[in-house]
């Protein structure tokens, strides 16, 4: 299933507030980190880290000054603190009020206007925001040495950072409000939010500098195609991001990207169940070429299938495993095919748990007269199989199944070797408790 990143629905609701008020109200020229005022930091800071919410240990603080409104009847003192570890950040304490926080890497942001903050970071240890959030980046599980960092802004319990990676790619971190990286961090791909609506934006470069990452995956995968066209497919459950492309030649292929390598590539063809497959290729034509191509391969390994569907599996280098599903017979089957001198090979649906393999598409009973026969060529002429169980493999590579039988007396534990497929051995359930299935016990 495909997914557009945690939480993305909600951002499109949510009114993101930038430190706004924080950076206008400082209409004064911010003084320089002084003596002075790294001695009060240290001892007013602190408490008022901690009342903001912030978990860290404070290493070093300055005061940087005071504001009155008169009309409020308010004052606001404004401080710097750098943590521990992590991001700093620049406090606002309102008086009689909760103070307020915000990152280093929001308070060094530019203003709405272009205009350099006037309220920015200026402690040795808040010099490089972008290398504190190394934490971020980790707990949020991304591969990303970041060049550019920005502060989008806060919501009542989150705080959005924009970071751009070398390589291209770029992210929004969601993290806590005040942020605090020992909290969840979530990452979005910016080109989530590059064709959305939401009012989260990437800014620090454009798509086309973020979809170059596809040119790099190209070249990686080898497959020999000349980019027509590029498109980002989304991100797995698991956190894997899928790209797209088409080619001049008609071809198209998705990209896996797991932690920022390239971890698969799929043909188009055989990319219908990857992330809803390819949108920027026709893909029907070509997977009906392929399902021709299987047919054929599945004949010449004995197994007459006319495939009106098929799925890869996860194949070793140099073969290509997929299930099958025949329009001309009930059963289906697992095959095995590679390049010269590699024989063909099909599992029937019964049996392919032996090598490994579950099928899908149909059931397994279709073939449990395949296994009957085993049992047969074994000396038991007694059992029409019903059901079967694989119950695992053994040190020496044989597998085990377990078979019920029709007539409700006790079944069989059949061993097989996997390839080539062969019954070597039966023993009664009578024999052996690890068999399961109702009527075995």
């Amino acid at each position: 299933m495909r997914s557009f990143g945690i939480g993305l629905a909600a951002a499109l609701f949510v009114a993101v507030m930038a430190p706004a008020a924080v950076v206008m109200a400082a209409k004064k020229p911010v003084e320089e980190v002084t003596a002075a005022s790294r001695t009060q930091g240290m001892a007013e800071a602190p408490a008022i880290a901690t009342a903001a919410g912030i978990a860290c240990k404070v290493a070093d603080a300055r005061f940087i000054g005071k504001m009155s409104d008169k009309k409020a009847k308010t004052e606001t003192a404004y401080y710097e603190v750098d943590c521990d570890k992590g991001l700093g950040f620049i406090l606002s304490a309102v008086t009689g009020a909760k103070p307020t926080a915000f990152t280093c890497v929001e308070a060094n942001s530019p203003q709405p206007d272009g205009k350099p903050s006037s309220l920015p970071c200026k402690l040795p240890g808040n010099a490089d925001p972008k290398s504190d959030l190394a934490g971020y980046i980790a707990k949020a599980g991304i591969a990303c040495t970041p060049d550019q960092v920005r502060g989008i802004g806060q919501s009542t319990t989150q705080t959005f950072l924009e970071v751009s990676c070398t390589g291209g790619a770029g992210y929004v971190l969601k993290t806590s409000a005040p942020a605090d990286e020992a909290k969840p961090v979530l990452a979005d791909n910016c080109l989530l939010y590059d064709d959305s609506s939401s009012n989260i934006k990437c800014t620090l470069h454009d798509k086309a500098y973020r979809m170059a990452i596809v040119d790099t995956l190209v070249t990686q995968s080898k497959n020999g195609c000349t980019v027509k066209d590029r498109r980002y497919a989304g991100v797995s459950q698991a956190g894997a991001m899928f790209y797209e492309t088409s080619c001049t030649d008609g071809k198209g292929y998705l990209y896996k990207v797991d932690k920022g390598q390239l971890t698969q590539t799929y043909p188009c063809e055989k990319a219908s169940m990857v992330m809803g497959g390819c949108e920027l290729t026709d893909a029907k034509e070509a997977e009906t070429a392929q399902a021709g191509l299987y047919t054929k391969l599945a004949k010449s390994a004995a197994f007459e299938c006319d495939v009106s569907k098929y799925a890869p599996f996860p194949s070793p280098a140099g073969l290509d495993v997929v299930e099958m599903a025949c329009s001309n017979r009930p059963d289906g089957g697992v095959g095995v095919f590679g390049g010269p001198g590699v024989k063909p090979q099909v599992y029937d649906c019964a049996r392919a748990p032996v090598a490994g393999y579950r099928c899908s598409f149909t059931k397994a009973d279709s073939a449990f007269p395949l296994v009957t026969a085993d049992l047969k060529k074994m000396g038991k002429n007694d059992c029409a199989v019903s059901a079967t169980r694989f119950i695992g493999k053994t040190t020496k590579g044989t597998g085990y199944l377990e078979v019920a039988c029709a007539d409700g007396l006790k079944g069989y534990i059949v061993e097989y070797t996997p390839s080539p497929l062969s019954v070597v051995g039966v023993i009664g359930c009578a024999f052996s408790k690890d068999c399961k299935l109702p009527g075995n016990v």
